[in-house]
């Protein structure tokens, strides 16, 4: 896929303020768990030395909810893809904490990643949770789950595999529906949006949503000719 369809990019360098912590955690850990961009395909058993199935996280924040999963799910592997710093920082210093032999990092644009690094029908899953909804109509062609990305989500799952999102903003979720939906190698495990899903820990991010009323939705879409697995 040409990677020109994805010049103008889902998010913007913020300079944030890293913690003293993260920091050190960074500069200390990123050598251990951080993977190197690539513009060839990723190996996952040299990465995990083991066949476990593979979880994309995309943007992950802090990287408390990505802890908190991977914590529970020994049996499979979790990469989550940052660009800012802190939260890269904040989720090295977990992994090493609790020892979670099952998470590994890459500092760099989910879309290049997805074009150079991951391998068609490699994936177990995709996690999109709270994306930047960017909500004024001129930045919406910076929205992540957009076509012909989601086209390019659905080849890099295998058959079982699925592609979860959350967020609280109402717009970007009929956006993101109708995207999904007109992806034909996708289809959605429900009439429109998913209950809420137990397994997801809830992050400090949606408690503070759901303080000021926001609603939050979910998306769960599966490979088309594939058979629907449990997601997690």
């Amino acid at each position: 896929m040409n990677s020109d369809n994805f010049s103008i990019k889902s998010y913007v360098t913020r300079n944030g303020r890293s913690t003293k912590a993260q920091r050190y955690a960074f500069n200390s850990l990123s050598g251990k768990y951080c993977v190197p961009f690539a513009d060839s395909p990723l190996d996952f058993y040299a990465v995990f030395n083991n066949y476990n199935p593979v979880t994309i996280e995309i943007g992950f924040g802090m990287g408390s909810a990505t802890a908190k999963i991977a914590a529970v799910n020994p049996q499979k592997n979790y990469i989550g893809v940052e660009v800012f710093r802190a939260g890269i920082g904040r989720l090295l210093w977990e992994i090493e904490k609790q020892n979670l032999s099952n998470v590994r990092i890459i500092e760099y644009d989910a879309v290049s990643v997805f074009e150079k690094m991951l391998p068609d029908n490699s994936l177990g899953a995709v996690h999109i949770f709270f994306p930047d909804p960017w909500p004024k109509a001129r930045h919406h062609k910076r929205r992540l789950l957009k076509r012909p990305f989601t086209d390019t989500l659905a080849s890099k799952l295998m058959t079982g595999g699925y592609v979860y999102m959350v967020s609280d903003c109402d717009d970007y979720c009929n956006f993101a529906l109708s995207e999904l939906s007109a992806t034909i190698a996708l289809r959605n495990s429900y009439e429109k949006f998913a209950p809420p899903q137990s397994w997801r820990p809830v992050t400090k991010f949606e408690k503070k949503a759901l303080s000021h009323s926001s609603s939050i939705k979910e998306l769960l879409f599966t490979p088309a000719s594939g058979f629907q697995c449990a997601p997690r």
